[in-house]
């Protein structure tokens, strides 16, 4: 595992996230999401993403990108499984991971989030303890919590009073 820090390698961040990956089945995760890369719908770009996520009490939730030739209402792969575990009640999560490279390729680069799905992981996820695992393979990955990779980030709790 490659632990890469967006604004600072700091130390306190670094043992909180080691002490929640002790909870994640990592490399299960990142199998799980190589395996949904390989239902993505991609005729456009031909770049194929595959998501896993993972729910507080255990279950995983497959996702891939779907494109649409309008190019609007193509989804993420992030989203479509985030969607579709919001769609069947779940609303806490623990971790996702994601592969992505170009389709009949070998994964050999990192796909991360893009902003919408950042977003929206705001929106269901705890930036603080939220685990985002990119991925090339099961044993070649970074590890970032959500609020590194949208820090100052706007969610549910900005509309409380």
């Amino acid at each position: 595992m490659k632990r890469e820090f967006i604004k600072d390698d700091n130390e306190e961040t670094n043992n909180r996230l080691v002490e929640l990956l002790k909870a994640i089945p990592v490399r299960d995760l990142i199998a799980r999401a190589i395996e949904a890369r390989d239902m993505a719908y991609c005729p456009y770009s031909e770049y194929a993403v595959g998501a896993a996520l993972l729910t507080k009490d255990g279950k995983t939730y497959l996702g891939c990108n779907i494109e649409n030739a309008a190019y609007g209402p193509t989804n993420c792969a992030e989203r479509t499984a985030i969607f579709k575990a919001v769609s069947e009640g779940e609303r806490h999560f623990k971790a996702i991971a994601i592969t992505g490279s170009p389709k009949g390729r070998k994964i050999d680069q990192f796909a991360f989030p893009c902003g919408v799905c950042r977003q929206v992981m705001m929106e269901f996820c705890n930036p603080e303890t939220f685990i985002v695992i990119v991925a090339k393979s099961e044993t070649d990955y970074k590890v970032y919590a959500l609020k590194e990779l949208i820090p100052e980030g706007f969610g549910p709790e900005n509309l409380k009073g």
